[in-house]
């Protein structure tokens, strides 16, 4: 009987769960036994395979009984990391792979070598990887050392490269419209300007769908530097052509002032990222001395990805589970799967490294005014990829 391991990595997503149950189903209906690596990479870094018996807290064998109903909720059932097996650092080396002659410190160490080993000893013939951008490069890189992987991409920005849908989007939107609709609440009553955070590091894709349908006044994306004194100008007057005298907009978390940076903090992870948030309060402050006008400033953040997913997401994730698993079933490796112009299909998992996946700006955004804009809707997908 051969054996499919299952992972999720990066941030957690609405949509994990059902993705998991899928593959679950699909393979043990094929004759697979699937096994859950828990806390993503972390699981495989951590397995020791000299103690067996004190490393059965990192995988989970996957049966139809303990996934019949883990569809039901948001979130990864596996659990998650940022781990990432090719760059850990020194002093957070799991104390069996230490080297006594390695002085701890800040130096990144490469364990594919025993990464590859874990799985020839957990018997695992077939990795199925479900992340972001980040988590799949690893995959890229098992893919480049000949083990078979098939990857899934997941994350709300909606940024991976070589897809137009990750699963995530969708009720990382919905939840967006939610709270910005009822952001309107107080913000009206108070005759406010309200600037609502979103996530999107790359991408402003979240931040601009949102603001899209939601109907907000301006919407400030991660590709296109703005400038505060514009932005104010524009909201005093939206603020003033609305009968109930308050503005509201949407900023992605990785949006940048004009001759400003990111706004980034704490220590890079293993991918090289730091925390993003606060760009949103900045701009708030900014545009409160710029007007006087009080401001609310409301930094949606993880509950942008809480909860159980949308019935989309739903459907995506079920979708690509299946897809993946077939691909496994038929021996057909290094690939991800993936939506193009809305059909399903699979490119070579190689295309993750291959770019970056930002707004188109001429199709979809007005630079100058700050607002979503659809240059044409004839021939365009649901989601205005």
């Amino acid at each position: 009987m051969k054996r499919i391991g299952i992972l999720t990595g990066g941030g957690d997503v609405p949509g994990l769960n059902p993705c998991i149950k899928a593959v679950v189903f699909r393979a043990i209906d094929a004759g697979y036994e699937v096994l859950g690596i828990r806390r993503g990479w972390a699981g495989l870094l951590n397995y020791n395979t000299a103690d067996k018996e004190h490393s059965s807290e990192w995988v989970i064998p996957l049966t139809k009984t303990n996934t019949r109903t883990i569809d039901r909720s948001g979130g990864t059932f596996l659990h998650t990391s940022r781990t990432n097996p090719g760059k850990v650092k020194a002093s957070e080396t799991p104390g069996f792979l230490r080297d006594p002659k390695h002085p701890s410190g800040d130096g990144r160490l490469d364990f594919t070598p025993h990464i590859l080993r874990v799985l020839s000893a957990l018997n695992v013939d077939a990795l199925i990887t479900i992340g972001g951008d980040d988590t799949l490069s690893y995959s890229v890189r098992l893919h480049g050392e000949s083990f078979p992987v098939v990857a899934i991409p997941k994350t709300m920005d909606n940024d991976v490269y070589g897809t137009d849908y990750c699963i995530g989007f969708s009720t990382a939107v919905t939840r967006s419209v939610d709270f910005i609709t009822n952001l309107r609440t107080p913000t009206g009553s108070h005759e406010r300007i309200a600037i609502v955070e979103l996530f999107g590091r790359n991408s402003g894709e979240t931040s601009l769908i949102s603001a899209y349908l939601a109907g907000v006044d301006r919407a400030i994306i991660s590709e296109v530097h703005f400038d505060p004194e514009r932005l104010a100008k524009f909201l005093m007057e939206d603020k003033k052509n609305n009968p109930s005298n308050y503005a509201i907009m949407t900023i992605s978390e990785g949006a940048q002032l004009v001759g400003g940076k990111i706004v980034e903090y704490g220590q890079a992870d293993a991918f090289g990222h730091k925390k993003l948030g606060g760009i949103g309060a900045i701009t708030g402050d900014a545009i409160q001395k710029l007007t006087g006008s009080h401001v609310i400033y409301q930094q949606v953040a993880y509950l942008m990805r809480s909860g159980e997913p949308d019935a989309l997401d739903r459907m995506v994730a079920i979708s690509y589970a299946s897809l993946a698993t077939d691909l496994v079933l038929k021996g057909e490796f290094g690939k991800m799967v993936a939506l193009r112009e809305g059909k399903y299909t699979v490119n070579p998992i190689e295309m993750i490294s291959q770019g970056k996946k930002v707004v188109d700006i001429a199709e979809l955004y007005d630079s100058e005014n700050y607002k979503p804009k659809v240059a044409a809707l004839l021939g365009k997908p649901m989601f205005l990829y």
